[in-house]
């Protein structure tokens, strides 16, 4: 079994102007790529799990989502940080049309894309770790059993601006080249910093 580092997609690698779906409004996160291609030289999966309600709400479709993230795999495996997986939840419980409104296990909070991933990946996600620029996407990673769940600031801008229940988050970053580079969540990624 594996471990995975489990990345929200928007506010995390890209950021968010809300709704992204088209390459030309993809703009990484300073340092994402970077970050990313240091946790897998340290052995980590890097998998993404994204709520993309926008799709459910006609605003664009799987095919645009595809493309977008077909393109995205290159950038992260040219980079040196191929993507084990990405994971997408097209729906919403009030705001889609059709088929998509609905109650599901997949929209973070609830776990459903970090089990997914579990099974088709073999993960062990008592080892893994989950990074999110939400309480939402922490609170996934814990119904999953995700030991460690950090919460990153929103397009690595500045501290996190949420507030999440106590214990929820076991660090609180600016942005995921922070996180990764800090000696505090070394033991947890496996670093040694001298």
């Amino acid at each position: 079994m594996r471990r995975a580092a489990f990345l929200d997609r928007d506010g995390v690698i890209n950021t968010d102007l809300g709704y992204v779906h088209r390459i030309e409004d993809f703009v990484f996160v300073d340092g994402t790529l970077e970050a990313c291609a240091e946790l897998v030289r340290l052995g980590w999966l890097l998998v993404v799990a994204t709520n993309q309600s926008g799709i459910g709400r006609g605003l664009y479709t799987e095919r645009d989502f595809s493309m977008l993230t077909g393109w995205m795999k290159e950038r992260f495996a040219q980079a040196g940080a191929a993507l084990a997986g990405v994971y997408f939840c097209p729906h919403h419980p009030t705001d889609a049309r059709d088929g998509f409104r609905i109650r599901c296990t997949c929209r973070k909070p609830e776990p459903g894309m970090l089990l997914s991933a579990q099974r088709e990946l073999s993960l062990d996600l008592g080892r893994s770790i989950l990074f999110g620029d939400k309480c939402e996407d922490l609170q996934a990673a814990r119904a999953a059993g995700i030991a460690h769940r950090v919460l990153l600031g929103k397009d690595g801008r500045a501290p996190p601006a949420d507030r999440c229940a106590p214990g929820l988050a076991a660090a609180c970053f600016a942005s995921l080249r922070e996180a990764v580079s800090s000696a505090s969540l070394a033991p947890v990624l496996g670093q040694s910093h001298v």
